[in-house]
């Protein structure tokens, strides 16, 4: 069995110098409703902060142990906290 390398961010197409990459998914018609009403009713989320606070939780809540993927995740979930934040490389 032949094994492929996983490529970092920045080598995926459609990657930016940020290591950002967009994804496009199909989903349940019931969990795009419930996106989308919740995103009504909390209007400081967006469907980017929506998808990546749902997979970073993901990850974390089955045991990947990243520090970075962490940071997204708690930065989700206390947004007030700037300790969370990605750090200045200063």
């Amino acid at each position: 069995m032949a094994t492929c390398p996983i490529p970092t961010a920045p080598e995926l197409d459609g990657a930016n110098s940020e290591g950002v990459v967009s994804l496009t998914a199909v989903v349940p018609e019931a969990l795009l409703t419930s996106m989308r009403g919740f995103i009504e009713r909390h209007p400081n989320w967006d469907q980017y902060r929506l998808v990546q606070a749902a997979l970073a939780g993901f990850l974390v809540q089955n045991g990947l142990q990243d520090r970075a993927v962490t940071r997204y995740y708690l930065a989700n979930l206390f947004p007030t906290q700037t300790s969370f934040q990605e750090p200045n490389n200063c």
